[in-house]
């Protein structure tokens, strides 16, 4: 019944209202008479002065249509509406009062006792019945359950914030069915013990009497404004009680529109780790961009994809997805196609299949298309299994960046940024250490004003004209193969969570700040730099998978506490894999124009002892020699220690295949 009757066209809503209003109006003045004269006199009098059954509608519509009263929307009105009708009404009944004076032959005592009863009558009349149906849309149907309080069906819910976008969730809250707000909390001193549209304000230092009186079960966040820092505050302080918490988005994305209880959402881990983003430089930003041919390669990607979302607002001319996967090629071709049309962008947006293993195909992009940046994500970049796929490992990580390399210098390619990871930095997996020698292979490039291509057949050499630049940082949120989203899953199924090792850290920051940064940095590079990006403090992860249990509401088992809900297995260090990540080789590094991007000057071997290396590392690889690929790894990549013995699944079968022929 409430979605047909809000379904209604505002003209039929406000005929509805005015047709009711009539009839209110003329009882009003009927109740006046009963009240003043009683059923007999009332009786006697609407026979004598019965005209003004039809005057008082004619009046007080006017009056109430002039006022405002059929402008307000009668789900959202409140003490607004409820001061709009007091004055139409005491308005209307002063008109009446001045016609009845005039006219009427009886005392001026019985016409004031008249007006006064009436006055008051049609207020309780037109307001109450505003506010009974403003309980009908946002408050439920009137069954005898939900007046007896039995309706406990719906989630009860604190509000964290009694500014405008909680009091605007509040309405949207009333208006489902979903949950039930029972309470606000709020960090401002002079609201406590307030009431505001019909919640009482409780103080944070009150929350466990806030729980105990109201029995919430879920506080959400209303706070679309507040730092990152101030969240991880909040989020901190919620942690210990056994509430589930979740937020409404950013100030940017609520721009312009209401807050909703579809906005609802789990909180952004980001918000745990406290990190407040530093606003772009605008000028780094559309450096490299701003009216030029841009690449990207592995564009469908998580860094790749981003980067293309914030290449196209930042005044490209030629956007090109290079991307290895036709279903990731299709996702963001047609993502970003639909942003350009809905904003208007004049970017020509051309999607290419190819694999940067190929060096001819990625020559003829760069040449066809007169590319002038370059940004080179394409990379298998997960350690396990990189691990069990080592040859392929080097020859996406080591030979495409080669390929992509080489490409863009006989292509003339202005800017080449390589995408890197702080798994380069001392790596004890083939993911990291090909990743290093990626790095290493630009700056020895980048030291070579005319390098001779390492390709069959070609011994020419090239004029070096490209800037080679590389951007190391570590874990982005929310990117394929996360432990975010992992995590959420398994809290969603009951547990367990698994984590690795009780003392395993990772540094975390988001995708678009990553991308922001990545661009920044690249339009700083003198040649041959390795620019590092602040990730601030590394996190523990089995402190992370504590912290989403608890902000769902729920407890941690533990030999502490046998009965809690999700319990924590450690499932021990995957292949490769490091308890803590590094972001320098050594300690000489510089600061940039930008707070968040720092230089790195690191070691590095010259281009002509890097061909020798690179030839010993194809001949491995071809073969699948992952003895000899180890070798050449901790020979030239710094740090480089294997850990335990190779998993690659080829090599390993082959060793169990030369096994049992030997048994038998």
């Amino acid at each position: 019944m409430r979605k047909w009757l809000i379904s209604w066209e505002h003209k039929y809503k406000r005929l509805a209202e005015m047709s009711t209003d009539t009839v209110l109006v003329v009882l009003a003045l009927a109740l006046a008479w009963v009240v003043q004269l009683g059923v007999s006199g009332a009786y006697q009098g609407i026979r004598e002065q019965g005209w003004l059954l039809l005057v008082a509608p004619l009046i007080s519509l006017p009056i109430f249509n002039y006022a405002g009263m059929y402008r307000y929307v009668m789900r959202h009105s409140g003490l607004d509406a409820l001061i709009t009708i007091a004055r139409a009404t005491t308005l209307s009944a002063l008109v009446l009062g001045g016609l009845m004076y005039w006219r009427l032959d009886d005392s001026t005592t019985l016409a004031l006792a008249l007006l006064l009863n009436y006055w008051w009558i049609s207020l309780v009349l037109l307001g109450g019945l505003r506010l009974l149906l403003r309980h009908y849309f946002i408050g439920g149907s009137f069954s005898l359950a939900s007046l007896l309080n039995k309706d406990n069906r719906r989630a009860r819910v604190a509000i964290y914030g009694a500014g405008s976008a909680g009091q605007q969730l509040l309405t949207s809250l009333r208006l489902g069915n979903a949950m039930r707000p029972v309470a606000f909390i709020d960090d401002d001193p002079s609201l406590e013990k307030r009431v505001i549209a019909g919640l009482k304000v409780y103080q944070p230092r009150d929350i466990q009497q806030l729980l105990r009186e109201s029995q919430a079960s879920q506080v959400l966040l209303a706070l679309p404004s507040v730092s990152r820092s101030r969240r991880r505050e909040i989020l901190d302080f919620l942690e210990p009680y056994p509430v589930f918490v979740l937020s409404i988005p950013g100030m940017a994305e609520l721009a312009g529109g209401k807050v909703t209880v579809q906005d609802l959402h789990e909180v952004d881990i980001i918000d745990l780790l406290g990190r407040d983003a530093v606003v772009p430089d605008s000028a780094l930003f559309k450096r490299c961009i701003a009216g030029k041919v841009v690449m990207v390669t592995g564009a469908g990607g998580s860094i790749g994809s981003e980067l293309c979302r914030q290449i196209i607002r930042s005044g490209v001319k030629t956007l090109l997805l290079f991307e290895h996967s036709e279903y990731n090629a299709y996702q963001i071709s047609t993502e970003l196609a639909q942003t350009i049309k809905e904003q208007g962008l004049d970017v020509n947006l051309v999607s290419v299949l190819g694999s940067v293993r190929k060096y001819k195909p990625l020559l003829e992009v760069m040449k066809t298309w007169q590319v002038q940046t370059l940004y080179h994500a394409a990379a298998y970049k997960h350690v396990p299994i990189v691990e069990n796929n080592i040859a392929g490992g080097v020859f996406n990580n080591v030979f495409g960046t080669l390929n992509a390399a080489q490409a863009a210098m006989v292509a003339q390619v202005e800017n080449f940024v390589l995408v890197s990871t702080d798994k380069a930095v001392r790596p004890t997996n083939v993911m990291g250490a090909t990743k290093r020698l990626a790095e290493m292979l630009l700056q020895a490039l980048s030291a070579e004003s005319q390098p001779r291509l390492l390709r069959k057949g070609e011994r020419q050499k090239v004029h070096n004209r490209t800037r080679f630049t590389m951007v190391r940082f570590g874990n982005v949120l929310g990117s394929s193969g996360s432990v975010i989203p992992l995590f959420r899953e398994q809290i969603a199924r009951g547990g367990p969570v698994t984590v690795t090792d009780p003392e395993i850290t990772r540094y975390f920051m988001t995708i678009p700040e990553a991308a922001q940064l990545v661009i920044q940095a690249g339009s700083m590079g003198q040649g041959g730099d390795v620019f590092v990006l602040d990730m601030g403090e590394p996190v523990r992860i089995v402190e992370l998978a504590e912290k989403m249990i608890h902000l769902s509401g729920l407890t941690v088992r533990s030999a502490d506490n046998p009965h809690g809900d999700i319990s924590i297995e450690f499932t021990g260090l995957r292949p490769g894999e490091k308890l803590y990540e590094e972001l320098l080789i050594g300690d000489n590094v510089t600061a940039t124009e930008h707070p968040m991007i720092m230089r790195a000057n690191e070691a590095f071997i010259p281009w002509p002892e890097y061909c020798q290396l690179l030839q010993r590392l194809r001949k491995a690889a071809m073969e699948d020699d992952c003895t000899e690929v180890r070798e050449i790894l901790c020979q030239y990549v710094d740090g480089y220690v294997a850990q335990g013995a190779i998993v690659d699944l080829i090599y390993t079968k082959r060793c169990e295949n030369r096994d049992l022929a030997q048994k038998i």
